[in-house]
């Protein structure tokens, strides 16, 4: 690993700067960013799931800053996507619905990371060129990634296509293709730790986004319907399709459980896990019957709260913390950057926790923001989807839409959210207050809060009566 001086660029990034020598040059870390698509928080053995088995999450919960409060701000495939890219929200960066293009004058992690001299490289889903989901994407549209084995968006987790280099001939991952790019990415650690130059890897999985039912057999038999506990939250009337479709994606996380253990013994093996910026996170939850609701979207937790789990044990130690701070999507960008002593770009609308996971203060006013705003495909307005805006804290849960507000959990007293305080007498105070919070919050983003014809207008997205931008297969 190359060596340089970190004082001038942590400065510039975050409140600390060390005083040892030794300290001042220390290896540029790499980073490695591994996130699953539609992995709600809560299915995890080490959050207490009484069903999922994650053995190797959990040994790793208990070595890094795991932020049970991980919110994603926009619970979406692409706009997440977008902003952990760029730092931004998805009402600047624009990508606040699926299937559109990232504008070319984001400024990305990727881009920065590569100006300090690393080597970048991106596998798995994209989600994020919005010319096909299928299409080959051209080097400058890879938004700064040099190493890029990728296609824009499939769930055939078993007939799964990608691109790779100059090349616009389709191929194909071998198998299931979460494993399969887990075999790429380990080569790719194997081949970088022989090299001089730090590297960002961030590779993206489908699964467990449905369809459930499609992961390998041995994982499918670890689980049987009948036997999986379900969330108080679930209706009923849904139970059995719950089961179902639970038994099939905790499958799909057990998968993804053994694949994260592969990444980690490649760094360890290849003598750079002290020096590695580990990060296992999700783009969003997944509602899965809870309320009666499916996918995301949704302000609820199964919705927007995703497992984050931080590693890097020359800076922050080779002990675990929980770490209860709600921290959003716009923050990770920031973050890692903060914790490589990489100087943040001012397009960055997020704040760098990376002195936070050190011991020091958390940089934010303990509030996430919450924003959809424009409801589309199954959260489309004929299903009962609505524009809202939000904030979740370390207790509530607080959300009003154009007509007015609409939801107030208080999360320590009801953790299942069964009991909606809104407009009751005795909770009156607590919703003025969070009312006025989230009104900071949308001063603090610039967000009017319009109607969604109105982004939708401003951006020139087109969209069909769901509400959906019309993509190709």
């Amino acid at each position: 690993m190359i060596f340089r001086t970190l004082a001038t660029a942590v400065l510039a990034a975050t409140a600390w700067a060390p005083t040892d020598a030794a300290e001042r040059a220390v290896p540029s870390p790499n980073v490695v960013f591994v996130f699953a698509d539609q992995w709600r928080a809560d299915a995890v053995g080490y959050a207490a799931d009484p069903n999922v088995k994650t053995p190797n999450l959990d040994r790793m919960a208990d070595e890094a800053m795991t932020f049970t409060h991980a919110v994603s701000g926009c619970p979406v495939c692409s706009p997440y996507r977008g902003t952990l890219l760029t730092g931004q929200r998805p009402l600047t960066h624009g990508v606040f619905v699926n299937d559109v293009q990232l504008p070319d004058k984001a400024v990305t992690i990727a881009e920065v990371l590569a100006g300090c001299g690393y080597r970048t490289a991106y596998i798995g889903k994209w989600h994020l060129d919005g010319h096909g989901r299928s299409s080959y994407i051209p080097p400058l549209r890879r938004q700064g990634f040099e190493y890029f084995r990728v296609l824009e968006c499939t769930h055939n987790y078993n007939r799964s296509a990608y691109y790779e280099g100059g090349d616009s001939t389709k191929k194909w991952w071998q198998g299931y293709d979460a494993s399969a790019q887990t075999d790429d990415a380990v080569s790719y650690i194997q081949r970088q730790s022989r090299e001089t130059a730090p590297f960002l890897l961030m590779l993206s999985w489908g699964p467990p986004h449905n369809p459930y039912e499609t992961a390998p057999e041995p994982y499918r038999a670890m689980y049987r319907p009948e036997e999986i506990k379900l969330r108080p939250n679930v209706p009923a009337a849904e139970a059995d399709l719950a089961r179902r479709e639970l038994a099939g994606y905790y499958a799909h996380c057990s998968v993804l459980d053994a694949c994260l253990a592969r990444i980690r013994q490649a760094l360890c093996d290849g003598a750079i896990e002290r020096d590695t910026i580990f990060v296992f996170t999700s783009d969003h939850g997944d509602m899965l019957h809870s309320h009666g609701e499916i996918r995301k979207q949704k302000p609820w937790d199964e919705s927007i709260r995703v497992p984050l789990l931080i590693r890097y044990p020359r800076l922050l130690g080779e002990s675990g913390r929980r770490l209860d701070v709600p921290i959003n999507s716009e923050d990770l960008m920031p973050t890692l950057l903060g914790l490589a002593g990489v100087a943040i770009p001012a397009s960055v609308e997020g704040q760098d926790f990376s002195g936070y996971l050190r011991g020091g203060q958390a940089p934010s006013d303990g509030a996430a923001l919450l924003t959809c705003p424009w409801p589309f495909g199954e959260w489309q307005r004929l299903r009962g989807g609505r524009e809202y805006r939000g904030i979740r804290t370390r207790r509530y849960t607080y959300a009003r839409t154009l007509a007015g507000p609409w939801l107030l959990f208080d999360n320590q007293a009801d953790p299942y959210q069964l009991d909606n305080l809104i407009d009751k007498p005795q909770h009156a105070q607590l919703q003025s207050q969070l009312e006025s919070v989230l009104q900071r919050k949308l001063q603090e983003a610039g967000d009017q809060f319009l109607r969604g014809e109105a982004y939708i207008e401003k951006w020139a997205y087109q969209v069909d009566a769901s509400g959906t931008v019309p993509y190709a297969p």
